[in-house]
């Protein structure tokens, strides 16, 4: 597996990362016996950037992947998200609070097990609280060796501008995909790009739609989080589905699978644009790993590219990534 240099950063990452959240129950059920043996696997093969957040399970994902790279803590380099309150906590303490955020950070050192993360990062920016206010508190856990590097995710170009201006950031994670291209149309990868900062694009699976054997409503479980989510709706998931249809006739001429040619065209993006954006698609099994890390294999030409683009445009998805009041938390 190909590393290279993640961003500003001196940490080398594999091209494609492993997302975590799916062990946790996000999509149904999922075994911890082989979601562990997921992730051994994925370190076997060389994959050494997982993605996990303190809200994946309410610490359970931690608990997981502590156990999972136990005396392979040198093999991996772990980002771990803040996550953001919703509601009103009972101490008050917002998402984008210092506070919160080392409360946060500390717990999750605790639950993984290790002494310091690689890149600790706050899930969304707080419209109460300055972004600087926010990152000025993360790079006081930098200092104190918590951790040695600090992202956000799913905030606008300015607000990584305006972060940046009190502590350099690694990264933006973002939810970037064919279905979801929101971080071209709002600036957030000419701003990564612009100040040397990698991107990590999640969700490029389309949460299971871009794949041979996409979900059926039907028969998600009551807390699979698909059931709330408009591309998963009647007609907007039979117009999905037409265009990933569409999207398998490109795959078989590179000999992939809609997984992997979804996998792939993020990081053929990157590239395009002199950005380096490192898909973390989710697995809970083996199997699911295996297939996606070939991926990296894949070779998209710049007419390959322009054939994709004329499939599926930008905004070509029928649906939001969220419901609506979950969209108004996107882009601060």
């Amino acid at each position: 597996m190909e590393r290279r240099r993640f961003g500003n950063t001196d940490l080398m990452v594999s091209a494609i990362g492993l997302g975590c959240y799916g062990m946790s129950g996000a999509y149904g059920p999922a075994e911890d016996a082989e979601s562990i043996a997921t992730i051994r696997r994925a370190l076997d093969l060389g994959v050494n950037l997982l993605d996990t957040s303190a809200s994946y399970g309410e610490g359970h994902n931690h608990c997981l992947i502590g156990e999972a790279i136990r005396g392979r803590r040198h093999e991996v380099v772990i980002h771990s998200k803040s996550g953001s309150p919703r509601d009103s906590r009972p101490d008050g303490l917002r998402g984008g609070d210092p506070r919160y955020l080392r409360r946060t950070c500390e717990e999750s050192l605790k639950n993984l097990g290790i002494e310091a993360l690689d890149m600790f990062c706050m899930s969304r920016v707080d419209p109460n609280v300055p972004v600087e206010e926010s990152v000025g508190g993360m790079a006081e856990l930098v200092r104190e060796g918590k951790t040695r590097f600090i992202s956000l995710s799913e905030c606008s170009a300015e607000s990584l501008r305006r972060g940046s201006t009190v502590h350099p950031l690694a990264s933006l994670q973002m939810e970037y995909s064919l279905f979801s291209r929101d971080a071209e149309q709002q600036g957030q990868i000419e701003a990564c790009k612009e100040l040397g900062m990698a991107m990590m694009a999640y969700s490029v699976l389309g949460r299971g739609m871009l794949t041979a054997a996409p979900p059926k409503p039907e028969e998600f479980e009551a807390d699979d989080i698909r059931a709330r989510l408009p591309r998963f709706d009647g007609l907007n998931l039979e117009q999905n589905l037409r265009l990933c249809s569409a999207l398998e006739a490109v795959a078989r001429r590179k000999n992939a699978t809609l997984a992997q040619l979804a996998i792939a065209w993020p990081m053929a993006r990157g590239t395009r644009v002199g950005t380096f954006i490192v898909p973390i698609p989710g697995a809970k099994s083996r199997k699911h790993l295996d297939e996606n890390v070939r991926a990296a294999d894949i070779l998209l030409t710049a007419d390959d590219l322009v054939e994709v683009d004329d499939i599926v445009p930008s905004g070509a998805a029928f649906g939001t990534r969220y419901a609506g009041g979950q969209m108004d938390r996107l882009n601060r």
